[in-house]
């Protein structure tokens, strides 16, 4: 069976009780903690922040995820640098020298990546795909929790995936926006190696958190 990671959306958590979660996640051996990044710029809201990636980079046990939805890239870097083993990823087209960014993260100790917005293609983001040791493809427009997903960029998960192997690369293709039950099993079969879960599957309210992994497990282990 092809290995699949759960990045649960940490925007998602319960900030009252994040040790709780915590310990579910890290009990129910979740490979990743995906943290949003919001300027109000590049998207208009605004979520987490360097302070809260320390917090959980303190913890531990569960490597980041960093997804920087900033302009002025650069600047961000050294403050999110410091979380060595991860992964930070932005979005290209906020920069000029993009490849340039992603050797400055890269130089940090992190694993470099890049988010391909809905309406950004994978053909945009070919020049790029060498340089990274993640993808991931956003089904909704950057910016909220809780959006239905965009028709047509389930597609490019499998164009993603057969151009990572006609090439003979080597990077995570993570699928960021409406991980529901219902798109789990499409988005494993299209080639998705990480799913950045949420409001639709992981951190549904009222459903208890260790259930709503091990479904996820059993839906991933269904269709990778």
């Amino acid at each position: 069976m092809r290995k699949v990671f759960i990045s649960p959306s940490m925007m998602c958590a319960n900030f009252l009780d994040l040790k709780t979660d915590l310990d579910v996640l890290a009990g129910s051996g979740v490979e990743l903690l995906h943290i949003d990044i919001m300027d109000g710029h590049y998207v208009p809201n605004f979520t987490l922040g360097p302070d809260y990636c320390r917090a959980l980079a303190l913890d531990g046990r569960i490597p980041l995820d960093i997804h920087l939805m900033v302009e002025n890239v650069d600047l961000f870097i050294e403050r999110f640098a410091g979380f060595g083993g991860g992964y930070l990823s932005f979005h290209p087209e906020t920069q000029y020298h993009p490849q340039r960014t992603l050797q400055l993260i890269a130089q940090s100790g992190m694993h470099p990546g890049i988010g391909i917005a809905p309406f950004h293609t994978i053909e945009q983001a070919k020049p790029l795909l060498p340089f990274v040791k993640l993808a991931c493809i956003m089904t909704v427009n950057p910016g909220y929790a809780g959006q239905k997903l965009i028709p047509g960029t389930m597609e490019k998960i499998s164009e993603l995936r057969d151009w990572r192997k006609k090439m003979g690369l080597d990077f995570i293709i993570e699928v960021d926006g409406n991980v529901s039950w219902e798109n789990i099993p499409r988005m494993v079969e299209a080639g998705a190696d990480a799913l950045v879960a949420g409001t639709s599957s992981l951190f549904k309210k009222d459903e208890p958190l260790g259930g709503n992994i091990a479904r996820m497990r059993e839906l991933i282990a269904r269709h990778a």
